[in-house]
């Protein structure tokens, strides 16, 4: 294991309070629609989501008729999310557990999502849960990897602490967020080594309303386990 934490103890915290996403993120609703095995009952396609928070990304694509399983480190957060699922009368599998050591058979998803989560944990962690999704993905699965980028304004205003990762962000949109590992595309080639990448985006979205302009810089990455 990392020096570091695979899990930053800042998101018990978050979660222990109001913080909850209630909506699914655009781009995983595309990721999802685009790559679900089309000739299959949808009920009998399963999704994973690695450090899923409050779930709604799965809620999303449980009320889409899909098959359903999440994993989150943080209890508050697994805990909003099993109400909400029961509140829907949704079914789901969540669970509280480390991403680094996911409790899954191998082979048991044809699809799997990583919404800004991998990132939270130093390089060796995330190459260690990029090594256990590639376990319980079924081969020709596909895989959303969405860490951060070192163009990010975050990257530049923090703490470097060995393993990739940044601490003590004082500007950007991570701030209070903890450790981030910001990625450069070598980065992002090297964790996926091994896959077939599929597409390779670099996203920014520049702020320019306040006094000083600022950069949201992110990976949307898509893999196919071969």
């Amino acid at each position: 294991m990392a020096d570091t934490k695979s899990f930053d103890p800042v998101w018990s915290s978050i979660y222990a309070g109001p913080h909850e996403v209630r909506y699914p993120w655009d781009a995983v609703v595309s990721f999802v629609m685009r790559f679900v095995p089309k000739e299959r009952a949808r009920r009998s396609v399963r999704i994973l989501e690695v450090g899923c928070g409050t779930a709604s990304n799965l809620w999303f694509a449980a009320r889409e008729g899909f098959s359903v399983a999440g994993v989150d480190a943080a209890p508050a957060a697994i805990e909003k999310a099993r109400t909400r699922f029961s509140e829907d009368g949704l079914s789901g599998d969540l669970r509280v557990a480390d991403f680094t050591s996911l409790p899954f058979d191998d082979g048991s998803f044809d699809l799997v999502i990583d919404r800004g989560s991998l990132t939270c944990a130093g390089l060796s962690d995330a190459l260690a849960a990029i090594s256990e999704i590639e376990r319980v993905i079924a081969p020709g699965g596909a895989f959303f990897f969405n860490p951060y980028s070192v163009r990010h304004t975050s990257a530049k205003s923090g703490t470097e602490m060995g393993n990739g990762l940044v601490a003590d962000i004082r500007a950007g949109s991570m701030v209070g967020v903890g450790q981030i590992c910001f990625y450069t595309e070598t980065n992002v080639r090297e964790a996926l080594a091994g896959w077939s990448i599929r597409s390779l985006v670099h996203v920014e979205a520049i702020e320019v309303a306040e006094s000083v302009e600022s950069v949201h810089a992110e990976w949307r990455v898509i893999a196919e386990r071969l």
